[in-house]
């Protein structure tokens, strides 16, 4: 396991989420990044975490979108890194291919 590895979990996620632009599915890719980053053993997990704060952190101070969104990513952040299953947060009518 690299850090260059998690990273590119991560990528992966945010990328098929851009590219789904699915309504509603942004808490399943959240989930979905960390959950297959978290795979690659406790770095993969800390990695994960890092990596999720760090755009939170940002994302809560940039755009504006609000500390209850915010909350909801992290608690979808955790539960992947936790080896929670995504799908718990996949929205009807997502893709199969995500």
């Amino acid at each position: 396991m690299t850090s260059e590895e998690c990273a590119e979990d991560m990528w992966r996620a945010y990328s098929d989420m851009r590219e789904a632009n699915y309504k509603n599915s942004d808490k399943y890719f959240h989930a979905r990044g960390n959950y297959d980053a978290a795979q690659r053993g406790p770095g993969g997990k800390w990695a994960a975490e890092l990596i999720s704060d760090a755009r939170e952190g940002w994302q809560g101070g940039v755009s504006g979108r609000g500390a209850e969104d915010t909350r909801q990513d992290q608690e979808a952040n955790a539960w992947g890194r936790s080896g929670g299953d995504p799908n718990r947060y996949r929205p009807e009518g997502l893709p199969s291919k995500y």
